[in-house]
């Protein structure tokens, strides 16, 4: 047997062990009420938006329309944006008194923008639960007050229900999926809540609520100031000061569409990636890992790899990936086929942006919202 033939089937095994573990952890993801109770606390809503016009409106409106929260607040912090945001966000707030509008401070040294616009948030929030907001998220009625049962009910520090990503264009349809994919693939779940292990965290910004005192004993948002995927620090953060906190399922309280076409997924990925997987080396044995395992089954699958056998391992492993991919799509509200058949293309996609992202980040050339990044 060549050294293909068995990589070949060292990747289909791995891809194989995936799919049952992604089939466990689907069956484990935390499922909110639909019918919760009503919030028996103060809930501020954080809601930082820059050149957002577009978008802050109607994430304002979802959330004022909220149900279950009698005692809501809504901060919206303008960020130092050009287009007009702090406007369309008066207009939308149109005198609730439940809403402040706030204007962002300079960016402080040493501090990214995001971080640097939740700290103000956080900073005047009266709330014991903070719920950081994107403003390209659509809340349903019953969102927060789920949310805030998620973390009550199962006495977590921080969770993030992950929200229904919206994927239109065949390039977002290519990658995007990728994003629940990877850690209902990966990652134990109910271990990780737990775990103070940073390699076992997961956490999306899009939605995402915190105790506000466990927040305080973490250090705050200072602790992540210079983190480019902050949401997954802060949980790191709270886990090392003995907390708990992960991701659920958020499929029925939210849909983001985060970017919008090929342009804006390039870049959009382009400054986290390469943060995601730490290191040179790190992307290195990323990429290398994720092609043996999901990108050459399917190339032995079409090529036979030197044998017959070779060709059925390849099948074997190219459909156990393709089975983690409609799992996860059907747990997570995403669309399942005909995209998972793809699933070897969106991984050596996936790919190309980890290499690209840190060929940028070593030049110099990662931006994000006319904010270079360091």
């Amino acid at each position: 047997m060549s050294a293909a033939e068995r990589l070949v089937r060292a990747g289909s095994a791995v891809a194989v062990v995936v799919a049952l573990h992604t089939a466990v952890n689907a069956a484990l993801l935390r499922r909110p009420l639909t019918a919760p109770p009503p919030v028996a606390e103060r809930v501020s809503v954080l809601l930082p938006v820059r050149d957002e016009a577009h978008q802050v409106g109607g994430a304002l409106a979802a959330a004022l329309a909220s149900t279950g929260v009698p005692d809501l607040e809504v901060l919206v912090l303008d960020d130092g944006s050009r287009d007009g945001t702090a406007a369309t966000a008066r207009d939308a707030a149109d005198g609730d008194p439940r809403v402040r509008l706030l204007t962002g401070a300079p960016l402080a040294p040493g501090w990214l923008g995001k971080p640097h616009a939740l700290a103000q948030l956080a900073a005047a929030a009266s709330g014991s639960v903070l719920v950081c907001l994107d403003a390209d998220v659509r809340l349903a009625p019953h969102a927060l007050a789920a949310t805030v049962d998620l973390l009550r009910r199962h006495r977590l520090d921080l969770v993030s229900p992950y929200p229904r990503q919206l994927a239109l264009t065949p390039a977002e349809r290519l990658v995007q999926p990728l994003l629940q994919w990877s850690w209902l693939a990966t990652l134990p779940l109910r271990l990780a809540e737990r775990s103070a292990r940073p390699s076992l965290s997961a956490a999306n910004g899009q939605l995402m609520a915190l105790d506000a005192a466990a927040l305080v004993r973490a250090g705050g948002f200072a602790a992540v100031k210079s983190e480019v995927l902050d949401d997954v620090a802060l949980v790191r953060a709270i886990k090392a000061v003995g907390g708990r906190g992960g991701v659920a399922d958020g499929t029925d309280l939210a849909t983001c569409r985060m970017y919008d076409g090929w342009p804006a997924l390039r870049d959009g990925y382009a400054k986290s990636l390469w943060s995601a997987s730490g290191s040179p080396a790190g992307a290195a044995l990323l990429v290398g890992l994720l092609g043996a395992v999901f990108v050459l089954p399917a190339v032995a699958a079409l090529t036979g790899i030197g044998s017959r056998s070779g060709r059925w391992v390849g099948v074997l492993g190219y459909a156990a990936g393709v089975a983690s991919r409609v799992i996860a799509a059907r747990r997570t509200g995403g669309r399942a086929w005909p995209d998972a058949l793809a699933h070897p293309v969106s991984v050596a996609v996936l790919c190309g942006l980890v290499v690209r992202s840190w060929r940028l980040r070593r030049s110099g050339g990662l931006s994000w919202k006319g904010r270079a990044l360091p």
